[in-house]
């Protein structure tokens, strides 16, 4: 019996995810101008110049776009942030400012953390607060963390966090997420899988939302294999992040804008416009609009035409 049931509980998930992703979303569900893209990291070591920031507003004028994240990272394994690896960023900063002043900067840094870099060591901890502070004086107008992974509970990442709130004052704290576990026991079945957290509970995920101004869901990579398995399991990330983050901080709903998933069932599953139509549903589902609610795209050297074109069609205009 309990073997049948372990084999049953999938099938019962994927159902329901599927139903999720069903019915219309209300016509004031769509962007209300908080959205937010990862900029890769040539914008700040030299590659892209001046004309290529002018091209880029051009796009970005037509959007809901307000918060972009430039990689200028990763963190050395031992926390520490050489100025070698953002050389033109002062340059960049300065290009966007003509173009884009309205459009929020903030550096995009972080690392691997599972045997590079150890965040549980107070040391390497100052050395990445050293590194945030360093960066940020160039004139960023905030900080975006993305170290993966890190484990459900963590404090030591939360005290990376309020120690960071000190930093930027009243600049821009953002952080990447895990997914929230999405049914319970989810997360301990995949931890024991895979060896690490791939998802957050939601008592943690709301702790790390109250010490931050903006959680983006890093909702891709899901490894589902449907569309609309996808697209459901984005109403339902979305869904609970709606009731775990107070109004006054953003939630961003991770957008795949990008094609090499590794498997092929994840390339034709996850799209921008599943993510979208999934973010609406969602918000549809909340029963009110949300003003501080959007769509991050992932990421902006690998987003084609047609990734533009859905976010225009499915989400910025639907």
């Amino acid at each position: 019996m309990v073997a049948a049931l372990l084999l049953a509980l999938p099938g019962v998930a994927v159902a329901t995810l599927t139903l999720q992703f069903t019915g219309t979303p209300a016509p004031w569900a769509k962007t209300t101008g908080h959205d937010a893209l990862w900029l890769g990291h040539a914008w700040v070591d030299g590659r892209k110049t001046a004309d290529d920031v002018r091209t880029l507003a051009t796009r970005l004028r037509k959007t809901g776009i307000k918060d972009v994240y430039v990689h200028s990272g990763p963190f050395d394994p031992d926390g520490t942030l050489p100025v070698g690896k953002y050389p033109k960023a002062a340059d960049f900063l300065k290009w966007w400012r003509e173009e884009l002043p309205k459009v929020r900067v903030s550096a995009w840094l972080g690392q691997k953390v599972d045997g590079v870099l150890d965040l549980d060591d107070a040391t390497s901890r100052q050395r990445v607060l050293d590194g945030a502070r360093a960066i940020t004086a160039l004139g960023f107008d905030g900080v975006h963390y993305n170290f993966e992974p890190i484990g459900d509970g963590d404090t030591d990442f939360l005290d990376l966090l309020t120690r960071t709130r000190a930093i930027v004052g009243d600049g821009l704290l953002s952080t990447s997420t895990p997914q929230i576990e999405p049914f319970p026991l989810v997360r301990p079945a995949a931890r024991a899988a895979t060896g690490h957290d791939k998802y957050w509970s939601p008592d943690y995920f709301a702790q790390v939302a109250k010490l931050t101004d903006q959680v983006a869901i890093m909702t891709y990579d899901s490894y589902l294999p449907f569309p609309s398995v996808y697209g459901g399991y984005v109403v339902r990330q979305g869904s609970l992040a709606l009731e775990l983050v107070p109004e006054e901080k953003t939630v961003l709903i991770g957008a795949p804008a990008y094609h090499d998933h590794g498997v092929s069932w994840a390339d034709e599953a996850e799209s921008v416009e599943k993510a979208a139509r999934g973010a609406r549903l969602a918000l549809t589902s909340y029963g009110r609009p949300r003003e501080r609610f959007g769509l991050a795209l992932y990421v902006d050297f690998a987003a084609t035409k047609e990734d533009w074109a859905e976010y225009d069609r499915f989400w910025f205009k639907p």
